[in-house]
This record gives C-alpha cells, sequence and structure tokens, in this order.
C-alpha cells in the first residue's frame, strides 16, 4: 500500500497487483489507522504486501508493528542521512536501503556513515545496500536477497503476536492517553499484561483487556 502511487510503473488490468493510498492525516506514527488492518486483510489475497509511511522520525515507527521485515530508504545528498542519524530510530531497520546509487561517491558516502552508524550501536548484521533504478538497476538483486534472508529467519508467529501486542498498546495509547496507560502502572506493566494473554488474540482484542484492566 503505497503512498506515492503516481509514480509506480503499473498496469492497471493486472490482477496480480493492487495499488491503494490511504491519509494518515494528523496521526502521529506515520500510517494511518485504517493500513493495519488492510494490510491484514490483504495478506490474505497477495504473497507480498509492501507497505509505505509518510517518512522517517522520532516517532514516525508504527510500521514496526505491522510489517515482518522493516526497509528503511535513505536518499543520499538531501539531508537524509544526517536527519537520519539524529532521528533515534537506528535500532527499528532490518534493512538500510540507499537510493540513487547512481550519484557516486555521495551515495557510498552515506551508506559508509550509517553502516558506521549501525556499527557503533553493534548492529553489524543489518545489511545496508546501494541500488539504483536508472537502466541498467544495480544493488536490486542484492536487496530482493537480502529481504528473503531476513524473512527465513524469522519465527513468524512470535513476531506477529509481537506486533499485535505492541500495536494493541499504541491503539489504547492513541485513544485514551497517557494518564489511563498510568493507570495500568505505566508502559512496562501493561506489555506484562499483555504477554499474559493468548498468542491468538487481535489488536482489538488486546486493546479491549487494557481497557477493561484500566477502568
Amino acid at each position: 500500500m503505497l503512498g506515492d502511487r503516481a509514480r509506480i510503473d503499473h498496469e492497471p488490468g493486472d490482477d496480480g497487483v493492487l495499488i491503494r493510498s490511504t491519509a494518515a492525516g494528523n496521526r502521529l506514527g506515520g500510517l494511518a489507522p485504517p493500513t493495519r488492518e488492510a494490510a491484514e486483510a490483504l495478506a490474505a489475497a497477495f504473497d507480498i504486501v509492501v507497505v509505505e509511511t509518510v517518512g522517517v522520525g522520532q516517532s514516525e515507527t508504527d510500521v514496526e508493528q505491522v510489517c515482518d521485515t522493516l526497509a528503511v530508504i535513505v536518499q543520499p545528498a538531501s539531508g537524509d542521512t544526517l536527519q537520519f542519524l539524529k532521528a533515534g530510530i537506528m535500532e527499528v531497520p532490518d534493512i538500510l536501503v540507499v537510493t540513487k546509487a547512481d550519484l557516486g561517491d555521495v551515495a557510498l558516502a552515506a551508506r559508509r556513515d550509517l553502516a558506521a552508524a549501525l556499527r557503533s550501536l553493534g548492529r553489524r548484521e543489518t545489511p545496508v545496500l546501494a541500488v539504483s533504478s536508472l537502466p541498467p538497476p544495480t544493488g536490486i538483486d542484492e536487496l530482493v536477497a537480502a529481504l528473503d534472508a531476513h524473512r527465513a529467519s524469522l519465527d513468524l508467529p512470535a513476531v506477529r503476536t509481537r506486533q499485535r501486542r505492541l500495536a494493541a498498546l499504541s491503539e489504547f495509547v492513541a485513544e485514551h492517553g497517557e494518564a489511563r496507560l498510568r493507570s495500568l502502572g505505566g508502559r512496562r506493566e501493561a506489555e506484562r499484561l499483555l504477554q499474559q494473554q493468548a498468542p491468538g488474540l487481535s489488536v482489538t482484542e488486546l486493546t479491549e483487556v487494557l481497557e477493561k484492566n484500566s477502568a
């Protein structure tokens, strides 16, 4: 579900591809409220669901609660690299992708800076790739391989259980505020309460658990 579908070269008659845009409005987190539900519905019909957020920042990390593999895209020579390093989200991405590798030294410098920042956090295993869509495309095969390798390494049931619990906590706070969260004993206590619930509960059911225990 890509936000900027106008730039995507796509055959409208291809039933194997569906592209929809949803507006995030004033909602923090980088995703529109219905995006999570739409992604879950589409996952039953499509092999791959791609979710694009409004951007990268200190609060735009709700996508972590939806996607199995999270790739952060950085554009070199635009201030994106510095902004990303300052944003405090270096522990979020599973893969870092520097676009416009055809820019040469500028793209390579961005890749080196990001790799160094990851090493300083002890995340040497996170791939940092450079890609370009200009003919001939470069780095695309390596990106696909990295995405496939990360997915193959996951315990998907455990990952998705954790995602639903995080999403329920976010929904609860967005709906009721931090004061209601404090009535549960704070974020850690709320997370502990969610961990005690059955793994198969939906986001809505988990949110109701939080509401019931905070009433």
